[in-house]
């Protein structure tokens, strides 16, 4: 008996506490989760004037044209859903190559402008100044964000706040080591800051080049994985055009052959991008 009150207390207790607790599943934090990878995508691809909603959007709008020209091409509804699902995962995609296109960008930057600081530094630039003369003479994927930088630091004067704002307009991890290393030095002081740069400045020159030999070799799993998944779907898409053919699917038995594709597909897609996979950098303090 003493056995059951005590269950049934413990039952009460977590209920209680239920009720006051938001539970990590709970659709509300799981669309708050959604919104902020979006809004993190959209930033590192460097795309301004568009929210998290409008991509949600156009995922919508493009699963409804897709789902719609496929079903009336082919009269079968189930390969409309299949194509509109794959079209509705064209703006991410999009987004996505955006960003790992910027951020290699970005990373085969960063050595010059470590370099140009390193120059500023020991002419006799301020760490600010320094920072504000890479607007002009930079690099030249890196000018805008850090021509924004000076002017943010010329309207208050507060050099903390603005290394927060260049931060989340770069979007870039490589960018948050290099800031957030100005940062201590800034803090710290003291002469090492040309040393420290230097050394950072090799630092990433080796990083980019180890990165970029693995990269290649990635590159014939990735492009692999892509061709392999999208073949089947392709030689489906030309048998829309042959309609005694196409008509098969429209049985419960080629529903089931194109949902069972579909999801062998999805998996093995994501399986050879997990096996061929290279650790990414995560952003600091972000």
């Amino acid at each position: 008996m003493g056995a059951l009150i005590g269950l049934m207390a413990g039952v009460g207790l977590l209920l209680i506490g239920w009720t006051f607790a938001e539970p990590a599943w709970h659709p509300a934090r799981r669309n708050a989760r959604s919104k902020n990878r979006l809004a993190d995508l959209l930033a590192r691809a460097g795309v301004e004037g568009v929210s998290p909603a409008q991509i949600v959007g156009m995922c919508v709008v493009a699963f409804v044209l897709a789902a719609m020209v496929l079903t009336a091409a082919s009269g079968v509804a189930a390969i409309g859903a299949i194509f509109g699902l794959m079209a509705s995962a064209v703006p991410i995609a999009i987004l996505r190559g955006r960003a790992e296109r910027r951020a290699r960008e970005h990373a085969a930057l960063w050595p010059d402008a470590v370099d140009n600081l390193s120059s500023a530094v020991r002419a006799g630039l301020s760490l600010p100044e320094a920072l504000m003369q890479l607007g002009e003479r930079g690099p030249e994927g890196l000018r805008a964000p850090f021509g924004q930088f000076g002017r943010d630091y010329q309207a208050t004067g507060r050099f903390h706040d603005s290394l927060d704002l260049l931060k989340a307009r770069l979007a870039d991890p490589v960018g948050d080591r290099v800031i957030e290393a100005l940062r201590i030095a800034r803090e710290v002081g003291g002469g090492d800051l040309g040393r420290m740069l230097r050394s950072l400045s090799g630092f990433l020159r080796d990083d980019l080049r180890t990165r970029g030999e693995l990269e290649s070799r990635q590159s014939w799993t990735v492009n692999g994985a892509r061709l392999a998944v999208g073949a089947p779907w392709a030689v489906l898409l030309f048998m829309c055009l042959q309609q005694d053919v196409v008509e098969r699917f429209a049985t419960t038995a080629g529903l089931v052959v194109l949902t069972s594709g579909a999801v062998l597909c999805v998996v093995a897609y994501r399986l050879m991008l997990w096996i061929g996979r290279l650790p990414t950098e995560k952003r600091i303090l972000a």
